[in-house]
C-alpha cells in the first residue's frame, strides 16, 4: 500500500484493530500521521526514513497550517502526491485561492487554523521561500483539526465541523472525503 496521510480510511474497523499511527470513527480506520501502513495483526502506520519528494506544479500536497493572518495561511508541506517529504517546504494559500465560488466571503480565521491537516494543490513555485497553494477544489481543504477542546473534529458541512465533546462548531474550508 502507498504512504498513508492523516484522515486517509485504511479499511473497516470490523477487519482490522486500530494501532498506533491510526484512530476509528463510524466504523473505520483512519490514519493520524503520516507513513506507510502496516495490516498485521492490527493496521498501524509506521514513519519512512528515506522517501522524499519534491512540489511541482498541480501535484496535490498534504501539510499542518503554521500560521495565520488575513490575507493568508502558512503551511508546512509534509507529503507530495502520497510520498513524505524529507526536507522542510512552505506554501501559501491566499485568501483568493482557498474557495472557487464567492471568493469575496472568504475569511482565512474561517477557514483555517493552526495545527489543522489541509490537503491543497501547488499552483506555481513562488517565490523563494514559499509555494501558492489552493483549495478551491471540493476534494482540496481541511482533513484533519482539533477542536479548541481538544477533540479530533467531525466536519457536518463543507465549511463547517463539530467537536464531538463540546458539540461546539467551527468553521473550516473542509475537504469531501475521498
Amino acid at each position: 500500500m502507498a504512504t498513508a496521510i492523516p484522515g486517509q480510511a485504511l479499511g473497516n474497523a470490523a477487519d482490522f484493530a486500530a494501532g498506533s499511527g491510526t484512530y476509528t470513527r463510524h466504523g473505520h480506520v483512519y490514519a493520524s500521521v503520516i507513513g506507510l501502513p502496516k495490516t498485521k495483526p492490527k493496521v498501524e502506520v509506521v514513519r519512512g526514513k528515506d522517501a522524499t519528494a519534491v512540489p511541482s506544479i498541480g501535484a496535490i500536497v498534504t501539510g499542518t497550517i503554521v500560521r495565520i493572518n488575513p490575507r493568508w495561511a502558512t503551511l508546512k508541506v509534509m507529503v507530495v502526491e502520497s510520498v513524505p517529504t524529507s526536507e522542510d517546504f512552505q506554501g501559501i494559500i491566499r485568501l483568493q485561492d482557498v474557495r472557487a465560488t464567492e471568493k469575496e466571503k472568504v475569511r482565512i480565521d474561517r477557514s483555517f487554523r493552526p495545527g489543522d491537516i489541509v490537503r491543497a494543490r501547488v499552483l506555481s513555485l513562488g517565490d523563494a521561500r514559499n509555494y501558492y497553494l489552493s483549495t478551491a477544489e471540493n476534494e482540496l481543504g481541511v482533513v484533519f483539526a482539533t477542536s479548541l477542546g481538544g477533540a479530533t473534529m467531525i466536519p457536518v458541512s463543507w465549511e463547517q465541523m463539530i467537536c464531538p465533546k463540546t458539540r461546539v462548531v467551527e468553521y473550516r474550508k473542509c475537504a469531501k472525503p475521498e
